[in-house]
């Protein structure tokens, strides 16, 4: 294949990885007995790459212009390998999978191939645990996610993505005749997003190298149909009510408080059949932790957020920032610099709609699938979602140093979405 130059989202993530942060994003994968042997992940992923040529390219080009060109050296054993090679082999126990995958997680993928891996273990339950890396400048959420289904899953009948991730539409804000509201708007745009909150975060200090990754897992259909009956609120508002729920649980662990947190929610502006590895946007919400009912929560943020969705924040901020990049190179940097502030936000939570139906992995049942997204300088918290066949999978990565143990987090957000769940009123 010929070069394909990073765009400017990549190149501005590659430059993000540092010694502290490795940068990519990892799908965490569990398949039901009997188990997938390596070899046959090999095969199949070998046989599927043709639908995936970047994953078969590494860097190369100018520093200051890097490209993706072929790797003439590639080999699927190099990226497909069992993850007990130099850790002692043998069957784990699945209590010890977290550990397993923040080892690997805290790992720098090799720039000198493509940046991707999938270690493979084998668990002593006969299950078998994928844990698949992409660096972050080859793929976001929403074009790792595909890359997933089209390498490792058996296929399923493509369905309608929805919520916030979802690739959004119309593009008339962008053209909108009405000057002086688009002014207006820009002003409020402006004030919301990038005015620094007046509250210190919890997650706001130099990162180091260890990671500690935990997992839940919440009902789907309960927490939808709670969402929409209790004030017309989206998956999404409810995914950032638990996951406030979550820091709740966490901050009274640690005999800690924390009034009011920013949390920046990435939006997919991918388009049908678009290639682009990274497509995306974001919006910021404030999220008042003192609440302590849960449906006061969803209620204020699905009224924050409809306000940012209706006046299209993600899409002005992606046109006033490539506009400041053509225009005032210097202006751009410094929204930038504003933007990666933990003043301007505290934790990124996004949101990824995975297969709607049960799928396979040559064959056998995946019984679940997490992601999982770095965090980064002075954002010791990073909070991801997929769904999968009715269920929501939630990825949490910290730093260990300054976080400690994550298991109140993730009981906070399973126990809030139990609550939430129920306080919806049933039909007869």
């Amino acid at each position: 294949m010929d070069p394909v130059p990073l765009s400017e989202e990549d190149r501005a993530i590659l430059a993000l990885e540092s010694d502290t942060i490795a940068g990519h994003t990892c799908k965490v994968i569990r398949v039901e007995g009997p188990g997938v042997d390596l070899g046959s992940l090999r095969e199949r992923v070998a046989a599927r790459l043709d639908s995936a040529p970047l994953l078969m390219s590494r860097l190369g080009g100018e520093a200051a212009t890097p490209s993706w060109v072929a790797d003439p050296d590639f080999a699927v054993e190099r990226h497909v390998v069992a993850a007990g090679e130099g850790r002692g082999g043998g069957a784990m126990d699945p209590g010890a999978v977290p550990g397993l995958v923040a080892e690997l997680f805290a790992e720098h993928l090799d720039r000198d191939r493509p940046l991707w891996r999938l270690d493979v273990s084998q668990l002593s339950s006969g299950e078998t645990l994928l844990v698949w890396r992409v660096h972050h400048a080859l793929a976001d959420g929403m074009t790792c996610m595909r890359l997933t289904q089209q390498l490792l899953l058996d296929p399923e009948p493509a369905y309608e993505a929805s919520g916030p991730t979802a690739a959004v539409g119309s593009q008339a804000a962008h053209t909108e005749a009405d000057h002086e509201r688009r002014r207006g708007h820009l002003a409020k745009l402006l004030t919301r997003e990038f005015s620094e909150s007046a509250h210190h975060s919890p997650f706001d200090s130099e990162v180091g190298r260890r990671r500690e990754v935990a997992f839940a897992t919440v009902p789907l259909p309960p927490l939808h149909d709670a969402a929409k009956e209790l004030c017309g609120a989206s998956v999404n508002d409810a995914v950032l009510t638990v996951v406030a729920g979550g820091i709740r649980a966490w901050l009274d662990s640690v005999h800690e408080t924390a009034e009011t947190l920013r949390f920046k929610v990435p939006v997919s502006l991918h388009t049908e059949g678009d290639d682009a590895g990274n497509r995306d946007s974001f919006f910021t919400l404030p999220v008042h932790l003192q609440e302590p009912d849960a449906r006061a929560r969803l209620e204020a943020i699905h009224a924050a957020a409809a306000e940012r969705k209706r006046d299209h924040d993600a899409e002005r901020l992606e046109s006033l920032s490539e506009s400041a990049e053509r225009r005032a190179p210097a202006l751009a940097a410094l929204l930038k610099r504003v933007e990666a502030s933990p003043r301007s936000f505290a934790l990124c939570v996004s949101n990824v709609p995975g297969p709607r139906a049960a799928v396979r992995v040559a064959g056998a049942r995946v019984r679940s699938l997490h992601s999982l997204a770095e965090i980064g300088r002075r954002h010791g918290l990073r909070v991801a979602v997929v769904s999968l066949a009715g269920e929501l999978h939630f990825g949490v990565c910290a730093d260990p140093a300054l976080l400690g143990d994550l298991t109140p987090l993730v009981a906070g957000i399973e126990a809030d979405a139990a609550a939430l769940s129920a306080a919806a009123p049933r039909q007869p």
